[in-house]
């Protein structure tokens, strides 16, 4: 081996250990958890990764921050040792990655953007950036009503029967429905509802609106469908003669008069008679 075949193979070799030195490092801040340790106690930091929905991931694909600012962080801890260095990696950028991983089918099951128009309509609609709802509380992220009411300031959450109920507790963001509510959300509170009938096709909210009027009312009925209802058979009789209001014989989610029910109710005024002459 000659002198400058000696200096050549010096160099690669020098230059294989460098580049499998700086990879090692390089990988070390990129995605190993001890990193982290060296400037954070990240003891209770762990238990609360370990508990919620993001217990599969390491803390660097959440919190990434590039090499340039890895090494401002390792240069300025030696320079001003334990005083705060500005930084992006703790509160800012995990709140950027989270559509890296939302906005496709993510592998571990989570509600992604394409599958949630809740999502759709504030993210990509309304440009809505993810801490604008969500809190991130110890790696927890869920959504506080008073950050909903920022925007939503003319909703209020507070109608007859919904005191103390959160806007999540009825509006599910992974919902398709336009305003993110579903019967089964209305069903797991309110029980014992036909879900066959003249009115089973209707959403509850097509009735019902908890924001403003929760208890509808016989002008609601004639205002929105049933216009022309007061023309049709005997209504106009006993509306105008009898005053009587649709919920006065209509009976809500049921809504049809048959024999079974006429008898109590009809015959409160006059002689039973079968319902069907009603309508003639």
């Amino acid at each position: 081996m000659t002198y400058k075949s000696g200096i050549i193979l010096l160099v690669l070799t020098l230059c294989a250990i460098g580049i499998a030195t700086g990879w090692k490092y390089f990988t070390f801040i990129e995605s190993n958890p001890d990193f982290c340790s060296m400037c954070h106690v990240t003891q209770e930091s762990y238990l609360s990764l370990g508990k919620s929905s993001h217990f599969a991931l390491t803390c660097q694909e959440c919190h990434a921050m590039d090499v340039v600012e890895g090494n401002k962080l390792l240069l300025g801890f030696y320079v001003k040792g334990d005083k705060e260095i500005k930084q992006k990696h703790g509160r800012i950028a995990p709140w950027d990655t989270c559509i890296k991983c939302h906005n496709r089918e993510a592998s571990q099951g989570s509600i992604t953007f394409r599958n949630s128009f809740g999502h759709a309509r504030h993210v990509f609609m309304k440009n809505i950036k993810c801490n604008n709802c969500h809190e991130g509380k110890g790696h927890e992220m869920k959504v506080e009503s008073a950050n909903c009411r920022t925007c939503h300031a003319d909703k209020l959450v507070h109608g007859m029967g919904t005191e103390g109920m959160a806007c999540v507790s009825c509006h599910n963001f992974s919902s398709k429905e336009q305003n993110f509510i579903t019967d089964e959300k209305c069903f797991n509170c309110h029980k014992n509802i036909p879900d066959a009938g003249v009115m089973a096709s209707l959403f509850c909210h097509d009735c019902h609106h908890p924001h403003t009027k929760l208890r509808i009312e016989s002008k609601d009925c004639l205002g929105s469908c049933h216009s022309s209802e007061a023309k049709v058979g005997q209504h106009d009789i006993h509306m105008k003669k009898a005053l009587l209001e649709c919920l006065d014989c209509h009976q809500p989610h049921e809504w049809v008069i048959e024999k079974e029910n006429a008898k109590g109710l009809c015959d409160k005024c006059h002689k039973l008679k079968d319902p069907i002459t009603f309508i003639f």
